[in-house]
C-alpha cells in the first residue's frame, strides 16, 4: 500500500501537516508506505495550457522548472493520494492550485492513470470557507475518477495558529476515521 500526501500549507508542521499526519496514523500502524510531500511554501508555476504533454503523451509537464513532475510520478505511483490545504480565502493555496490543474491537466491527456486510485482531501480552516477548499481539491479528484472515501463528516480541522488543530476533537477523530477508511478500501480493492 502506497499512499502519499501533499501538503499544501507553507507551514511544514502547521495545522494542515498536523491532519494529514492523523490521517495517515491508521494506514502506518498497518504498514502502507505513507509518504508527506511538501508543495506548499515552494514555488509552482499554474499551467498555461500550451497542450504539449497533450501532444506528448509523457505523463510530464513541458515545464520542467519546480517538482510538479515529481509530484505527478509520485501521484502515478501511489494507490491513494491526499491533498491538504489550508483555506486561504475560502480556496486552496496557489501552490495546491498549480498541483491540481498541471498534474490533472498532464494526467488526464495521458491516460488518466488515477483512475481508482483513491483519493482525499484535508482541510485546515481558522473559521469559515473550508468547503470551497474540500469541493476544490475532491474536484480534481472526481473529474480523474478516482475513489474518494467519506469519513463521518466534512475533512477539515478548525484552529488557526500552529497546533490548534489539536483541540479540535471532531476534527482529529473525523480525520482518524478518514485514514482507517482509506485502509478498508486499499484493502477490499486489492481483492479485486
Amino acid at each position: 500500500m502506497n499512499v502519499v500526501a501533499f501538503n499544501g500549507s507553507p507551514r511544514r508542521e502547521g495545522n494542515t501537516a498536523q491532519l494529514l499526519q492523523t490521517v495517515l496514523a491508521p494506514l502506518q500502524k498497518a504498514g502502507a508506505d505513507c509518504r508527506v510531500i511538501q508543495v506548499g511554501g515552494e514555488v509552482l508555476r499554474g499551467c498555461t495550457a500550451c497542450q504539449t504533454c497533450r501532444k506528448l503523451q509523457n505523463q510530464r509537464c513541458v515545464f520542467d522548472d519546480d517538482m510538479v513532475n515529481d509530484c505527478i510520478a509520485k501521484m502515478v505511483e501511489a494507490d491513494a493520494i491526499l491533498i491538504g490545504s489550508p483555506t486561504y480565502f475560502a480556496n486552496v493555496t496557489t501552490e495546491t492550485k498549480a498541483l491540481i490543474d498541471r498534474a490533472g491537466y498532464v494526467l488526464r491527456g495521458s491516460g488518466n492513470p488515477l483512475s481508482r486510485k483513491i483519493g482525499a482531501a484535508v482541510v485546515a480552516v481558522r473559521r469559515a470557507g473550508a468547503m470551497p477548499t474540500f469541493h476544490g481539491i475532491n474536484d480534481f479528484f472526481l473529474i480523474n475518477d478516482m475513489v474518494v472515501p467519506g469519513s463521518g463528516y466534512w475533512n477539515l480541522g478548525v484552529g488557526r495558529a500552529e497546533g490548534d488543530v489539536q483541540q479540535d476533537d471532531e476534527g482529529l477523530a473525523t480525520m482518524s476515521r478518514l485514514g482507517e477508511n482509506i485502509l478498508w478500501l486499499l484493502r477490499n480493492l486489492k481483492n479485486q
